[in-house]
């Protein structure tokens, strides 16, 4: 297939925009659909009224701030290029200023939306199970979370495909020369890098205030309530339970929803970058005065390569809604099963629709090493889901060891928990590391990497709409105890809560292993811009990358303590603020007064905004002083440093996390003494002190590594113009 003209570039690229377009119409049909229902019980929508209006306070109170705060980034992004020795500078200027805020707003909307629709899909879920059963509840809950899973790939696609093509046309690529038309790709994709960057910060936000604030209500409720005071969870006597419920959606919905934004776009921009390079060394070409002299077949190959992730990512949100289309059109009473079956239709889908492309798009062997490269991070995706089910649902023996080991006390329950969490990393690194293996050979280029996260995230949209379902059965579930229903209506919300806490452990395996995918494209992209691939590349015993390494491996832990201890602060504030209330009124638990829902969810979303701003900021600035201070041999060896520290550290908090959770919900089954017996208590313990490393921590280090390498693939243009101000120690 040739690429030497402007329209069939703008065909391809039409693919990927058109599919995120269907993919925003699919989402907003799917929206109708939630907020057609009718919810006649009026403590129900009491209830869910309660839990909107707090998420929704949350949610703009934390926007306000980040405004600010990506408004500055922007102003900085445009004046950089001011400065006379970085004029021209890539990845700097309005023009990434422009791109930078469009991510910014679309990761932010994502989220907004994402909520919204939750908020509005637990009531309508809990009504489901009351008056239908369970397979009506079932439906409501999916179709709340599939509005987020669809969304996402819609804004997210739309917004980075429509950009480049934009900045693609500006800077000359509907010239008839092939050196001008590689130009305008250049500068396109590194503009469009700055897209990246502002989903990445926004992910950032949310995932850290979102996180603080729900586990901060979450440990507060479970301590004194189910410990202390002995009453079952969501019981509305707590006062801390509109909170906690909050929580579940502006961290575990808002939150993801960014994240996956972020990890999304960028798996698209480091494949978009290193299909830049791809190939050149095998295609004609010529050098003069330092720049490259184009061939047709030389911009044919390029163009294909750059244009392909865009497809492929069409094809995933295509797929995204078949799969959620076909699940949606028979009634299933197993939940796992349907997640399941929707995740194995995107799959198929998005294997086939990707085989077609790669012979369109690609000749011969080199079609289908490209194909097998997607196919490849596919094939990960799914193992690492596996992985990390095994390690944490309670159907296998690691979650029932967990559980065992609460019958001997506090102490043994969370020592087995931390066994268990990094015992996980073991399966879960040897996949990755195949799936970088296979990638590679397959394509004999650090391309296929990058492909394989663009595989890995294709199917995003069912992933998350799958992962979404979790917080939303959650939500139904508090809301039926709060609402005082029938014992079968918890029983059904507690079945569709089980399976989500697994989907969300295989939800957030999923964001790692494509994180680390991601990560390792966007380093080896960096090494590329950086111009460090053409000699020996990074040399790791210079001092410079030595001490880059160490410190990047030390921020991962640093950011984690400040996040947990973030969370431990506002969780003493909430579990004194509960202790007041039942000391102050008696009443409380007695039934006859109600607690104060309000200032509960104030301590929360006050030490959630507060706290969010240190951790963010390391993650923005620790990569531009590690350049100015060690320079670009220096940044990287930050940025490997810190790839490895936090994959560890993600991996471990994950799947300890979920293994707590789901060692205390065995025992609640009625296993080993069952609700209120001293396992049970201990198996609390452990869950709490899981709460923060899964959903708040954990999640945090995808985000926080490629953040780090894009804000370093950003810097990489100003960082060849100056000098490291401690060279001066090593030469």
């Amino acid at each position: 297939m040739s690429f030497e003209h402007f329209s069939v570039t703008t065909i391809f690229v039409g693919i990927a925009v058109i599919s995120a377009l269907i993919a925003l119409m699919y989402a907003y049909v799917l929206y109708r659909k939630i907020v057609k229902m009718k919810v006649e019980h009026q403590r129900i929508n009491e209830i869910a009224s309660y839990i909107h209006e707090g998420a929704m306070a949350f949610m703009k109170r934390q926007y306000r701030i980040i405004i600010y705060f990506a408004l500055g980034v922007a102003a900085i992004l445009s004046l950089v290029e001011l400065i006379p020795s970085l004029h021209g500078s890539e990845g700097v200027g309005w023009k990434a200023a422009i791109a930078f805020l469009f991510g910014a707003l679309f990761s932010g909307l994502a989220g907004w939306i994402g909520m919204h629709t939750a908020t509005k899909a637990n009531a309508r879920t809990t009504n489901a199970a009351n008056m239908h059963g369970m397979s009506s509840a079932l439906r409501v809950a999916f179709t709340g979370g599939s509005v987020l899973g669809v969304t996402v790939v819609g804004l997210g696609l739309f917004g980075l495909s429509a950009l480049f093509f934009i900045f693609y046309w500006v800077y000359g690529g509907n010239s008839s020369d092939p050196t001008t038309q590689y130009l305008a790709l250049t500068h396109a994709i590194h503009t469009v890098t700055g897209y990246g960057l502002g989903a990445s910060l926004i992910a950032l936000f949310g995932r850290v205030g979102g996180g603080i604030y729900t586990k901060a209500a979450d440990v507060g409720a479970d301590l004194v309530g189910k410990v202390e005071s002995g009453i079952p969870e969501d019981d509305p006597r707590n006062p801390a339970v509109i909170a906690d419920n909050v929580g579940d959606n502006v961290g575990d919905i808002a939150g993801m929803g960014s994240d996956l934004t972020e990890s999304y776009v960028g798996s698209i921009i480091s494949a978009l970058t290193l299909g830049l390079y791809a190939f050149v060394s095998f295609t004609p070409h010529q050098v003069i005065d330092g720049q490259i002299i184009m061939t047709s077949p030389m911009l044919s190959s390029i163009l294909g390569s750059v244009i392909f992730p865009l497809v492929v990512a069409g094809l995933g949100a295509i797929a995204a809604v078949i799969a959620i289309m076909i699940v949606r059109m028979r009634n299933w009473e197993n939940p796992q099963l349907a997640l399941n079956i929707s995740t194995y239709i995107a799959v198929a889908v998005t294997l086939i629709a990707t085989m077609i492309f790669s012979q369109i798009m690609f000749d011969g062997i080199r079609a289908w090493g490209i194909f097998g490269a997607v196919a490849t991070g596919l094939i990960v995706g799914i193992g690492i889901g596996f992985i990390a089910e095994y390690y944490t649902s309670g159907d296998y023996r690691h979650v029932k060891e967990i559980a065992q080991q609460s019958m001997t006390g506090h102490a043994t329950n969370v020592i087995s928990g931390f066994a268990v969490g990094m015992l996980s990393t073991f399966f879960t690194v040897l996949i990755l590391v195949a799936g970088i293996v296979i990638s590679y050979l397959l394509t004999n280029d650090m391309y296929g990497i990058a492909l394989a996260a663009v595989g890995m995230l294709s199917t995003a949209g069912i992933t998350i709409s799958v992962d979404a379902y979790g917080p939303i059965s959650d939500n139904a579930g508090g809301i039926s105890q709060m609402s005082k229903l029938d014992e079968k209506v918890r029983k059904i919300t507690d079945k569709l809560d089980s399976v989500g806490n697994t989907t969300a452990a295989i939800g957030k395996g999923f964001c790692i292993g494509s994180a680390a995918l991601t990560s390792v494209g966007l380093f080896f992209a960096f090494e590329k811009s950086a111009g460090l691939s053409d000699g020996s590349g990074i040399d790791i015993l210079q001092p410079g990358v030595m001490i880059g390494l160490f410190i990047g491996a030390m921020l991962p832990y640093l950011f984690t303590a400040l996040v947990i201890k973030s969370v431990g602060k506002a969780a003493n504030k909430m579990i004194d603020e509960v202790r007041w209330q039942y000391k102050n009124d008696p009443g409380i638990l007695l039934g006859t007064s109600l607690p104060d829902y309000a200032k509960c969810v104030d301590i929360s979303t006050k030490a959630a905004l507060h706290e969010m701003i240190l951790p963010a900021s390391i993650a923005v600035f620790s990569p531009i002083l590690a350049g100015i201070l060690l320079g670009t041999e220096g940044l990287g060896g930050l940025l490997m440093g810190g790839l490895v520290s936090a994959i560890m550290l993600a991996v471990f908090m994950a799947n300890s996390g979920g293994a707590w959770d789901n060692a205390k919900k065995h025992i609640e089954e009625g296993n080993l003494g069952g609700k209120g017996s001293e396992a049970h208590k201990a198996a609390v313990t452990g869950d709490t002190v899981g709460d923060p490393f899964k959903d708040t921590a954990g999640p945090s280090m995808d985000i926080l590594i490629k953040l780090m390498s894009i804000v370093s693939l950003i810097i990489v243009p100003i960082l060849a113009q100056i000098d490291p101000i401690l060279n001066f120690l090593f030469h």
